[in-house]
């Protein structure tokens, strides 16, 4: 029985349809967000006085908390309770958006959108899905799973073209504010949502919550503190990858001793959860590393504005949206593991078909066939992934492989993110250095110059801007330190794209173990529907 007085899974009807609407509008928010601020990006450092890299850290920085966290999260919702987890999740969503509208410097980002919206999505994400795991059965939790995917695939399409619309004529901060009002409609229905009881061990595992924080959270820090140069990067990964080690070791020691401990390591004893969560994280990667570094080049190449940049990615949200709607309504007529190997091979098709359009894109127009084709896969793999990965897992574990698999999908996010920025901004800085140093134009006396300016500068600099700053020197400098910007660029944005392309096609790879194993049963025996 719930905690409201219903059997979790009597969601039918009416008011099934709207619970799993409300649920769908939660989903939409935590990825629109990430779209508002990937696509927003030239008009927030312009606004706060700040760096491209320094926003595009307090992005990752969001999804690393939210990866970070979200073990702990689960076992949060796991002791308070699901539904209370989930409000606590969309409030701390509602702080950072707020804090966005009245931001004056990029520490409120950090601290109120970047830090406690993070916390947000990890209380939200795997409540959400031991939500609908529980108040839904069968073929119900199927649509309800397409459904949020399908919301996410939305919130992907909305997200650059509403951002880029309302960034262009009124001000990003207005697009946080919507963000709030949906936050708002979303927690005056939470009276639908039927709690669903936990009945494991009770006890906190503080050493293994210590240990996932510093595992993931240490992985991706790494990243962040290379990207921006600092030390000890060698340090900090090695202090990720010492987290996850110990925590594998420590929970396999809880499990031994029957002592409470963060998650069960039993959960990875099935096949289907292992190659399921493997796969989320993967396409999770694939996705973020495309979305930071397109919506970079769109605006600091191409010299697009925010409505501009939106468009162009269009192709590539509007198709995963469109195929996870229509692959979620045939769900069931195609094998999982056949879904998820075409999806991952279309994002492999549309990446490799990119890579050599880059250098000779005048337009976003030239993008659009790749990016409807990336988009496809995206989709497809939107609608298959959760079910597949916790359908199969009994009531009193889901909470916990809810928060492994959305675990999996904020690390993937976080490190794509993080990874694919920082080699497009490593790539470019060296690239300026070489060039610039090979250049027989330039003044020997002035090369080291122009190449630590270019360096420091090389995110924010455009050609017009570029220009504008030499207006000084002689037209032949001009002309050459342009011509290394503009070449530099688009081989920046190669070698970042390299970071989906190699995700996608592990993926593809890994689908091929999907094929041997059997479909997975779903752990309920009744097969309700959404009415």
């Amino acid at each position: 029985m719930s905690a409201d007085g219903g059997t979790a899974a009597q969601a039918t009807g009416g008011r099934g349809r709207l619970l799993g609407l409300l649920l769908a509008m939660a989903m939409f928010v935590l990825v629109v967000d990430t779209s508002l601020m990937n696509v927003s990006i030239s008009a927030v450092v312009r606004d706060l006085d700040t760096t491209v890299s320094g926003v595009q850290s307090a992005i990752a920085l969001e999804a690393l908390v939210s990866a970070a966290f979200i073990l702990i999260g689960g076992k949060v919702g796991d002791l308070v309770g699901r539904k209370r987890a989930y409000i606590l999740g969309l409030l701390g969503y509602a702080v950072g958006a707020t804090a966005m509208t009245m931001a004056q410097g990029l520490t409120a980002v950090v601290v109120f959108w970047a830090v406690i919206g993070g916390l947000g999505a990890s209380l939200l994400l795997p409540a959400m899905q031991s939500l609908i795991h529980g108040n839904f059965e069968g073929a119900a939790r199927r649509k309800v799973y397409a459904l949020v995917g399908a919301a996410a695939a939305i919130a992907a399409a909305v997200g650059p073209l509403l951002g880029g619309f309302i960034t262009t004529y009124l001000s990003w901060r207005v697009g946080f504010a919507l963000e709030v009002v949906v936050i708002i409609v979303v927690l005056s229905g939470a009276r639908l949502v039927r709690d669903v009881p936990y009945t494991g061990p009770r006890g906190v595992d503080v050493v293994g919550a210590a240990l996932s924080v510093a595992g993931m959270g240490g992985l991706v820090l790494a990243i962040l503190v290379w990207q921006e140069g600092g030390d000890r990067v060698g340090l900090v990964m090695a202090i990720g990858v010492a987290g996850i080690v110990g925590l594998t070791f420590w929970l396999r020691r809880r499990a031994r001793r029957a002592e409470p401990a963060l998650l069960d390591p039993a959960l990875f004893s099935s096949a289907h959860f292992r190659v399921g969560v493997s796969q989320q994280m993967l396409q999770q990667i694939a996705l973020g590393g495309t979305m930071i570094v397109l919506p970079i080049f769109l605006q600091m190449v191409l010299e697009y504005n925010a409505m501009q940049a939106g468009l162009a990615i269009a192709p590539l949200s509007l198709s995963m949206f469109a195929l996870a709607l229509l692959a979620g309504r045939r769900s069931g007529r195609r094998r999982p593991s056949t879904v998820v190997a075409l999806g991952f091979g279309l994002i492999v098709l549309g990446i490799a078909v990119l890579l050599p359009l880059v250098p000779r894109a005048g337009s976003g127009w030239v993008l659009v066939a790749p990016l409807i084709v990336a988009g496809a896969g995206l989709g497809l793999l939107v609608s298959q992934l959760n079910d597949y990965t916790l359908s199969p897992v009994p009531e009193e574990r889901v909470s916990e492989a809810a928060g492994v698999n959305s675990a999996a999908g904020s690390f993937g996010l976080s490190f794509g993110l993080a990874f694919a920025g920082a080699i497009m901004l490593a790539t470019l800085a060296g690239t300026f250095t070489s060039q610039t140093e090979a250049s027989t134009v330039l003044p020997p006396a002035e090369k080291q110059q122009i190449a630590q300016v270019l360096q420091d500068d090389a995110e924010l600099m455009s050609n017009t801007k570029l220009t504008e700053l030499l207006a000084g020197q002689p037209e032949a400098i001009r002309q050459e330190v342009v011509r290394i910007n503009t070449e530099s660029r688009p081989f920046a944005l190669q070698i970042g794209l390299l970071v989906p392309l190699l995700a996608a096609a592990l993926g593809l790879a890994n689908s091929l173990r999907m094929r041997r194993l059997t479909d997975p049963e779903p752990s309920g025996a009744a097969e309700t529907t959404l009415g």
